[in-house]
């Protein structure tokens, strides 16, 4: 294993499989002669020719329903939308075509292509640059969501999005971009719809995904050293397909749950879960489920007001100590 930052790994992954297969290509604003906004896609357009990667316009309806139909002929499209905020005027194009043309025509076509896109909030990108609405894409039937948490993560999880035959979702926060981790080499892929246990525990889950999955597995350790108190992390990684089984297993071991999400709380993912745990781990249940997420405003440019709006490991630090066995509490 080599040392990367979710950037790199990125980059390396897109490099790799446009290497591999001659039909998957990029697409987005500003990712060939700019080299991205995130540099992600740094180099690829000198290496590869503008056939492969593509400028478009500011012009997210247009360029998504582009890959829709390069993909329904065949081709692997990549598209790199700037922002999640900006993936609203390309709705129509994902929900209603992407996601459906499979089914609607009899499974005559298939639309290979992932969208990989940016969010999430603490960068003082106010509140129409800041937001997570993957739960809106979840909700669809057609379409796989991602959202890894570590760079190794990233690269299985990309390489599978774009192996697969059906429109992905893949998922970026922009604060995991310079985190660092130990990458796997070789053809490593990662499987949709399977969980990853961060850290085993038998005192209390916490479920969380993307940055908040980080966050969960630092807040995990430093209280187990402090306090003893044993708390096994999960880390969702697809939040379509839902790896249900593992959720559910966890909690019927520790017998307690906090959910742990950046979104806003109202019909998230953590409800998700939380009516998903009822269902299946109810007799389980030493507790009540406890749902940890950020204030529903709109987020405030101010960075004092931006973090109070956020949630962090001090809400989940509060929401484990309010649930945790009583003989454990500090």
């Amino acid at each position: 294993m080599a040392e990367m930052t979710f950037r790199q790994t990125l980059h390396d992954t897109l490099r790799d499989e446009m290497l591999r297969d001659k039909d998957v290509f990029l697409l987005g604003e500003e990712i060939g002669i700019f080299e991205g906004s995130y540099k992600i896609t740094a180099g690829l357009l000198k290496e590869f020719g503008s056939k492969r990667v593509l400028d478009t316009p500011i012009a997210e309806n247009g360029f998504v329903g582009m890959a829709v139909g390069a993909a329904m002929l065949g081709l692997r499209p990549v598209v790199e939308i700037m922002t999640i905020n900006f993936i609203l005027l390309a709705i129509d194009e994902i929900v209603n075509h992407a996601a459906k043309i499979h089914y609607m025509f009899g499974g005559q076509t298939a639309v290979p292509m992932v969208i990989r896109t940016p969010g999430g909030g603490g960068q003082q990108l106010s509140a129409t640059h800041s937001q997570n609405l993957e739960v809106w894409f979840a909700h669809v039937p057609g379409l796989k969501v991602v959202a890894p948490s570590t760079p190794e993560d990233a690269r299985g999880l990309l390489r599978t999005s774009i192996r697969d035959n059906n429109p992905v979702l893949f998922l970026e926060n922009l604060a995991l971009y310079n985190t660092k981790g130990n990458v796997p080499e070789g053809d490593y892929t990662v499987p949709f719809g399977k969980a990853r246990i961060a850290k085993e525990g038998h005192d209390l889950t916490v479920i969380s995904y993307s940055r908040m999955a980080s966050i969960a597995l630092e807040v995990a350790t430093r209280m187990e050293q402090e306090s003893g108190l044993s708390i096994e992390v999960i880390d969702l990684r697809s939040l379509r397909p839902l790896d249900t089984e593992t959720i559910v297993k966890s909690v019927q071991k520790t017998n307690r749950a906090v959910i742990f999400e950046e979104d806003w709380r109202t019909y998230g993912v953590g409800a998700e879960i939380a009516a998903t745990l009822q269902e299946e781990a109810f007799d389980y249940l030493d507790a009540p489920i406890k749902r940890v997420a950020s204030i529903e405003v709109p987020l405030p440019y101010s960075k004092p007001l931006e973090l109070a709006a956020l949630t962090g490991a001090k809400q989940l630090i509060e929401a484990i100590n309010e649930l945790a066995p009583r003989r454990k509490r500090r």
